[in-house]
This record gives C-alpha cells, structure tokens and sequence, in this order.
C-alpha cells in the first residue's frame, strides 16, 4: 500500500482478502444450524464475471458477508454457505462493462456463454449497489478511506440490506469516493435500487471466447 496521496489511499492490484474463507465457513455453518444467522435468499450455483475499465463510486463501503448458494447449477444437492466480500456504493458509474456467465446445458452437453456489454459511450449508472464479491483485482484509489470500521458503525454507502447475512462487530472499510481501474472480478450477485446500462449488447454461443476475460 502507498502512502496517502491528496487525501486518498492508492492500493496497486487490490485483492479482496476479507474473510479467511475456511474458518468463515466452518463458523457461518455453525450459526446457521444454530439459528444465530438469518439464512438470505438464495443465489445461484454460478459464480459470474465482470470486466470494466473504470469505475468510480461515491459512498464506498465493504465488508464480509455469507451468500446462501446452491451446490450445482442444477439445484441439485442442496445448497451451501459462501463467504464474499460485499461492495457496496451510493452511487457508481462503470465504463466500458462486461459481464459473462457460462453455463453447461445438459440437454446438448455443451457450455453456453452469455455476454452483456454496456457502457461504452456512455457509462453504466447505478444507485445503491452492492456487489457479492468471489475475487477481485483492479489499480484501486480510494479518497477519505477508513480501514477496521465496525459494520454497523459505518457512516458511508447503502445501509446493510435486510436479511442479509453478516456479523454486526465485524470488520469493515468505507472511503468518500473509490476508483478502480482494469476490474475484472467474480462475483456471486448484483442487486441495485437502479441499474441503467447504456449501450446494452447481449450475445449467445458456444465460443469460449466470450467470456469477458
């Protein structure tokens, strides 16, 4: 990490490393089945991935979380508890977004990819974002930044959503402003108040070479 430059923080290949993922999955399975965590709804048993050049996101804030998600994207097998780090943001303009998910048909026993485009002359808007997030790497900058925030004291991005499975005296960042530049993440969700993609392009085929990276 650099020093502060101008107010901001500058992380070179930022990664996500917010929850040591064996020991928070042993502990988050050990709440469950005891009842100390609300079980959120169900995602799917596909992890997805976005590719942008910029984003830039006013009220910042992430912290460790657990998605309840399906064993197999079939369904089959129950489901099971994953950590993820959850970025959330007031408000995000993404340029240049790309985001692809390949699923395996039985039915032709083949891998279909599906791709979406958007923002390329005009950026994607967003409005109370939040991110699931498997991994991540991008040149990150973040302005006003605080580092060991306890969730439920942050001061920045959307409130916590309502069911969703994190431990309150956990720990969390938040920043004023975060810029990440040559994103490119996993991610098991995204859900958003408002998700305006400019320029959608969406695409269909068998062609490996569609994934976004």
């Amino acid at each position: 990490m650099e020093s502060q430059v101008r107010g901001g923080t500058r992380w070179k290949r930022f990664a996500v490393v917010m929850v040591p993922s064996v020991l928070a999955t042993a502990a988050v399975g050990v709440g469950l089945a005891q009842g100390a965590l609300a079980a959120s709804f169900s995602v799917s048993g596909q992890q997805f991935k976005v590719k942008a050049d910029y984003l830039k996101g006013e009220g910042f804030a992430q912290y460790g979380g657990i998605d309840t998600v399906y064993k197999s994207a079939d369904g089959e097998g129950g489901k099971k508890p994953v950590p993820v780090a959850i970025s959330s943001f007031d408000t995000a303009e993404i340029t240049k977004m790309c985001q692809s998910v390949a699923t395996k048909v039985p039915l032709i026993g083949k891998t279909v990819y599906l791709r979406l485009d958007a923002g390329k002359e005009k950026p994607v808007t967003a409005k109370n974002l939040y991110i699931d997030v498997a991994q991540l790497d991008a040149d990150a900058r973040f302005e006003d930044i605080d580092i060991g925030v306890a969730v439920q004291n942050k001061s920045r991005g959307p409130a916590v959503k309502e069911g969703e499975n994190v431990m309150k005296g956990g720990f969390a960042q938040q920043a004023r402003e975060a810029h990440l530049y040559g994103v490119e993440q996993t991610a098991w969700a995204t859900t958003a108040g408002t998700f305006t993609l400019n320029g959608l392009s969406m695409r269909l085929g068998m062609d490996p070479k569609m994934e976004c990276y």
